[in-house]
């Protein structure tokens, strides 16, 4: 190939739609009675979001969930997995059990099987978890142990007996699979069968296996031929002792091996749920044109495809280096495709780059035809113009036929060279305008990894059913573009179809004791509509509402007892509340700049000129029903409100102590002071309206705390961490009697509707929330 100067490009815009093929082979979708998943890591951490499951290590590289639970309402969450000491967003995101990249979807006691990326096992990571990168929170994860011994294929001894039979040492490579390597039998026997049974040794009570073809016939001749066996069925390797060449007819052992009891190999793809497929490989060759190359190895053949954004008259080349190791142009041995834009005629052709220059003599960058007759070893399957981009599919094989061919490994990687530039007169590359300047390797034989953008729709039938493309498969192809980060702000959420959530009035509680808990953002017609702004899954509850406007007025004292979670260890888990200017929230994570932008009233306290938080407490978290509808259903707070259940960890609560003063806004925001956008207003008056009617149905909660000493100001407020117990009446169902850590039981003096409570205990709820029909 040569080259010309640069000409201009269209770099890859995340609209544009790129053609992949997807090769599906045809395989039954039986799923295996043994409920064998490979090797138990651990369950998954339950710490936010419903996250739960039970993770098992396939093998190396693949993890398979059990029973994955995820509620699927917060922006950003993915898989991860990383190195460092505990999850955290520097680790490596993977892609779903679709290959898709986006943020995870709803899952429900879901079975999904998971990719690790390439060069990463499970012997260099040390955890998996569940991420939302806007809000950098852990939902759920599981620690990999040091030194985990992962399923990986198994070698067994060799086969050795009568009528020539034997092989190289036997390998289980998962649970329902045999590779016999080298396997030799002279085919005179008139009964010889694959067989498998109980025991070290075979026996007529054994079962047959079918051939590499799926055939139980008997067996033909073999000369050293290494063949890959399927147990039938749900049988595994776990339920037989021996494998071997039996004769039927006779009962004669013509040579077999014993499998030992629990062998730590993978569960087969079938014993997953998953039909065997092999998908296309994909990888990126060059970004800024959108140039790339898929594959699938087919047989004794490997079917391509190129994809790229190339001008009129430019062609795109891609091959193997002379040298396997080193990205060499000289010596190589490409395909050379294009599609005419006038005509829309695609071509692809066998190329050997005998030098650095036009073809010419048989000397140069020629087609192989040129140099010799009958050398050409492309078989164009198809091209396509779509958007600007131009698709040939085509296929080679993977041996050499020709002395200016190179064989395609598929033991290893190989050295790859790629080009594009523009076609001479004669429809013959002329010197390539960009061109791989460094080495790059590709093994050809991996598994299936796509490393390009992944597909955003459905796949649509692209190539009819054909012999060329794959044996028994059909082509398909997919729309795909290049994924998208969410911005690091959440874009504003549509303010319409609020629920009407009653506002707490400044005063009401009459004690001034308000209690803030977790609970979920109420889907579409919660947080998001009524603040205006997107939120990670969970927001303040105070007194049982969700995000209620808080009314206060200046030079009354308020008490905020504060559940929301005390662990600094488990960020999913810690929320301290405090109160600020700051419509955001999140002030640990902010900058300096942004910082000194804000003010904090009350739950947190500046030592040595660093504000550490107070308003931390044991955790208590509205959970919702999981067999009730989404929150999206619910046409009011009330209704959704009875559906929740609170759901407190061991502990006490913590304590906030605020008294809005003169020099205090008009409005200020109640907050977590470790995630943002988690909390709402509070309207700050100089005094309640004049007959403005106290809400009588309010709790009567008390609050004891032991003396402390007095602690800085904030701004010009108190902020109390009070450590001792926090004793307060609440309502239970039925009225009876709760018991709380210090042993003290306290009578329950509210008279709660029957309709207003939710099943278990509900600490702090406000009595003035009553039923849906009232409320909301």
């Amino acid at each position: 190939m040569t080259a010309r100067s640069p000409t201009s490009s269209t770099p890859r815009l995340s609209t544009i739609y790129l053609f992949g093929a997807v090769f599906i082979l045809l395989a039954t979708t039986q799923v295996c009675s043994e409920s064998y998943y490979g090797k138990l890591i651990g369950k998954l951490s339950e710490f936010h979001h419903g996250v739960s499951g039970e993770v098992y290590a396939v093998d190396g590289r693949t993890l398979f969930i059990k029973d994955f639970t995820y509620d699927g309402e917060a922006p950003t969450a993915y898989f991860y997995v990383g190195t460092s000491k505990s999850p955290n967003g520097n680790g490596i995101r993977l892609r779903d059990e679709r290959g898709a990249t986006e943020t995870l979807r709803r899952y429900r006691k879901k079975d999904i099987t998971l990719t690790l990326p390439e060069g990463k096992t499970l012997s260099n990571i040390k955890w998996f978890c569940v991420w939302c990168d806007e809000f950098a929170v852990n939902f759920g994860d599981v620690r990999i142990p040091r030194g985990f011994d992962y399923p990986k294929p198994q070698k067994l001894g060799t086969l050795s007996g009568v009528h020539g039979v034997s092989s190289e040492p036997i390998v289980v490579v998962d649970a329902q699979t045999l590779l016999i390597p080298s396997f030799s039998y002279d085919g005179e026997a008139p009964d010889a069968k694959f067989w498998v049974g109980a025991g070290p040794t075979p026996s007529p009570q054994g079962i047959r296996v079918p051939d590499e073809n799926g055939r139980t016939a008997p067996l033909r001749q073999y000369v050293r031929k290494t063949i890959v066996l399927t147990l039938p069925g749900d049988l595994t390797v776990h339920k037989i002792g021996h494998f071997g060449v039996w004769c039927e007819a006779f009962t004669v052992d013509f040579g077999h091996v014993q499998i030992p009891a629990a062998l730590n190999v993978p569960p087969s793809l079938k014993m997953l749920g998953v039909s065997p497929q092999s998908k296309l490989n994909c990888e990126v060759l060059e970004d800024r044109l959108a140039f790339e190359v898929r594959w699938a190895v087919a047989g004794d053949s490997i079917v391509a495809q190129l994809v790229g954004k190339l001008d009129d008259g430019q062609y795109m080349a891609f091959g193997l280096s002379a040298d396997p190791e080193r990205s060499r142009m000289v010596g190589g041995d490409v395909v050379v495709a294009w599609v005419d834009k006038q005509t829309l005629q695609g071509y692809a052709i066998d190329y050997f780059l005998d030098a650095k220059s036009q073809c010419s003599g048989g000397r140069g960058s020629c087609p192989d035809t040129r140099i010799q007759e009958n050398t050409n070893s492309i078989r164009l399957l198809n091209a396509a113009l779509v958007d600007g981009f131009s698709i040939v599919t085509y296929q080679r094989p993977l041996k050499t036929n020709d002395e200016l061919d190179r064989q395609i490994l598929t033991n290893g990687s190989q050295a790859i060279i790629w080009a594009i530039g523009p076609l001479n007169e004669r429809q013959e590359v002329s010197f390539h305008s960009d061109y791989l300047k460094t080495d790059r390797l590709i093994d050809f034989g991996r598994p299936p990894v796509w490393n390009c953008p992944v597909p955003d729709q459905e796949q649509t039938q692209l190539f009819a059913d054909s012999e060329e493309t794959t044996v028994g498969s059909q082509a398909l192809v997919a729309t795909t573009k290049r994924a998208q980060r969410v911005p690091a702000t959440p874009a504003p959420a549509p303010k319409t179809d609020a629920w009407d959530i009653p506002p707490i009035q400044c005063n009401e509680p009459d004690d001034g004791v308000l209690y803030a808990q977790m609970g979920p953002t109420g889907g579409k017609h919660g947080y998001p509509a009524i603040t205006g702004h997107v939120g990670w899954g969970i927001s303040w509850y105070i007194n049982g509402l969700l995000i209620p406007e808080i009314n206060v007025v200046r030079g009354r004292k308020y008490s905020f007892v504060v559940e929301g979670g005390e662990d600094p260890d488990t960020p999913a888990r810690y929320h301290p509340f405090y109160i600020t200017d700051d419509p955001i929230g999140g002030y640990q994570h902010k900058t300096p700049e942004e910082k000194a932008k804000v003010k904090i009233f009350a739950g947190a306290q500046r030592q040595r000129g660093v504000y550490r938080p107070t308003g931390t407490g044991r955790l208590c978290n509205w959970v919702p029903d999981q067999n009730q509808p989404l929150a999206d259903e619910f046409s009011s707070f009330g209704a959704y409100q009875r559906t929740l259940t609170l759901e407190c960890d061991p502990g006490d609560p913590g304590i906030v102590e605020w008294t809005p003063d003169k020099n205090t806004p008009d409005t200020v925001y109640y907050q977590c002071y470790t995630h943002r956008y988690l909390g709402w207003k509070i309207n700050v008056h100089d005094s309640c309206e004049e007959g403005e009617p106290a809400s009588d149905a309010s709790e009567n909660h008390e609050v004891y705390a032991s003396p402390q000493e007095q602690r800085e100001d904030l701004e010009g407020s108190s902020s109390v961490r009070v450590a001792s117990k926090a004793k307060r009446r609440e309502a239970v169902p039925g009225g009876e009697q709760r018991r709380y850590p210090d042993g003290q039981a306290q009578e329950d003096r509210s008279e709660a509707t029957d309709q207003d409570r939710t099943e278990g205990v509900q600490l702090g709820r406000d009595q003035s929330v009553h039923d849906a029909d009232e409320t909301c």
